[in-house]
């Protein structure tokens, strides 16, 4: 599977894909307890077309339940889809499950009130792209809403150990590179506001983490 012909998810093969699904499925539940409190409050009093980047296993959708949403995913690991329909089916919440990437979402331009990205960027292939797109896609006023890893500040040992795993991290984790700008990426990207704030997670590669919302 490719994006503008290059490789997406790191070049993982159908094994990988279904080793990463299973194994995100698993570290997802971990990542809910420190992310819990930002996506509560950002995630709430959603209304009309939600398109969702990546949505995995559908951490997100338990935040969404009974508010007034249509929930779109787009998801490129087709192995994510049996654990994301179990917990839709399980919330009672229709799901409709796009195949495509984040590089050409499959959504009509200012269709979508809000997106949604869940450790999501860390692992397209051109994030500068990713966020045009979802500003194509978003209605004027229209919300970005993001929880993100980034890198650490330049000239920290985080931020040399994070440059030295790249490669390694990468392979392992669906194409995710611990060393992103994402927080300036999102800030250049030509949103009318952007509102983020910084926030350190238990996971010593991945500590600095940034959770916010964009409007169009």
């Amino acid at each position: 599977m490719s994006a503008g012909g290059r490789p997406i998810l790191g070049g993982a093969g159908p094994f990988r894909q279904r080793l990463f699904a299973w194994g995100f499925a698993r570290f997802s539940k971990h990542a809910e307890q420190y992310m819990q409190p930002y996506k509560t409050r950002f995630l709430r009093d959603l209304s009309g077309a939600v398109l969702e980047i990546g949505p995995g296993t559908g951490a997100n959708l338990r935040y969404l339940k009974g508010q007034p949403v249509t929930w779109i995913g787009v998801e490129p690991n087709r192995f994510m889809r049996r654990y994301l329909m179990r917990e839709a089916a399980a919330l009672g919440m229709p799901a409709d499950v796009r195949p495509g990437t984040a590089e050409a979402l499959p959504a009509a331009s200012g269709a979508i009130d809000a997106v949604i990205s869940s450790l999501v960027l860390c692992s397209v292939t051109d994030p500068a792209r990713v966020l045009g797109e979802v500003r194509r896609v978003l209605k004027p006023g229209g919300r970005f809403i993001f929880f993100e890893h980034v890198a650490a500040p330049q000239g920290t040992t985080l931020r040399r150990l994070q440059g030295w795993l790249r490669p390694l991290w990468r392979r392992m984790g669906d194409g995710c590179h611990p060393d992103r700008e994402l927080g300036r990426a999102i800030q250049e990207a030509g949103f009318a506001s952007v509102t983020m704030e910084s926030f350190a997670a238990p996971v010593p590669v991945v500590r600095p983490h940034i959770a916010g919302i964009a409007i169009k």
